[in-house]
């Protein structure tokens, strides 16, 4: 009998690249907003290991997917542990900023708790997702947090940051080594940071968008053009808030009308994947 586990997806409003660290990653600081679009995961028990299979030719179903690495992970805690099949139906596109591999990690975490009973508490389960990929241990307790850290530093915040998200994928992938070694080259690190506890009350009517930036967009938008058109675009058509995803190469726009983003996303879709999504 096997268990059918979401996984959902992720934009980041804001997101600010700091000092790179000792490990080789960057600490970050940025506002984590969950999506209800996502991927579809089916598990099942097996007698021993992990076999994967996918909807998709582009997804590993080697131990190079996240979802072996946490599968790892665990029977190195519990030795005695069973096997798993899973089966991942994607819907997120593969370089695309919006968490889906990181989500697929955690939806997989979670439903071996409940597969095999485990007992682990939320905490215990973002610790083991911190140890296995960056944004994994976010996807455990979803909502709209506060990401410190290389991202794994959460704090909940009580409300999600409301609106009805486009989300408009063009056709290209961009690596993240990429993004952030290019950053190296041209970013002077700073240090200040927003408050984003000190203002931060859910109310889209007083939250203050104009203090939030991506730094990954001084790269990529100059590198792809046409990221930078959309974005100037979603914003013409009435967007609160538009910002490349992580380091993209997905643009989204925050409405707060429901005919402005019915309006956007048919003028977007005659060339690019869109999805329309609400905060989760």
């Amino acid at each position: 009998m096997g268990i059918y586990c979401p996984s959902f997806s992720k934009v980041n409003i804001g997101l600010k690249i700091l000092r790179r660290r000792d490990d080789g990653y960057h600490n970050i600081y940025t506002l984590f907003q969950k999506l209800d679009f996502g991927d579809e995961l089916l598990l099942e028990k097996t007698k021993n290991d992990c076999l994967i299979t996918s909807n998709v030719d582009w997804v590993p179903t080697d131990k190079s997917n996240i979802c072996y690495k946490v599968y790892n992970a665990l029977k190195n805690i519990y030795p005695d542990l069973g096997g798993v099949g899973i089966q991942i139906e994607k819907k997120i596109p593969i370089g695309s900023g919006l968490g889906g591999g990181s989500a697929n990690g955690a939806a997989v975490l979670k439903g071996l708790n409940n597969l095999y009973d485990l007992g682990l508490s939320i905490l215990e389960l973002e610790n083991i997702g911190a140890s296995v990929g960056a944004d994994v241990s976010f996807f455990i307790r979803g909502g709209t947090q506060l990401g410190e850290g290389i991202g794994n530093i959460l704090t909940p915040l009580p409300n999600v940051i409301s609106g009805i998200y486009l989300l408009v994928i063009p056709n290209i992938i961009i690596n993240t080594s990429w993004a952030y070694t290019e950053l190296g080259k041209k970013l002077k690190f700073d240090t200040r940071v927003p408050n984003l506890r000190g203002f931060f009350n859910g109310d889209n009517s007083s939250f203050k968008f104009e203090i939030f930036e991506n730094d990954f967009e001084r790269i990529v938008i100059p590198a792809y053009p046409e990221i930078g058109t959309i974005k100037q675009k979603m914003l013409k058509l009435g967007a609160q808030f538009a910002s490349l995803s992580g380091s993209g190469s997905t643009v989204f726009g925050i409405f707060d009308e429901d005919t402005l983003v019915k309006k956007a996303e048919s003028f977007f879709r005659t060339s690019y994947q869109t999805i329309l999504a609400n905060p989760a």
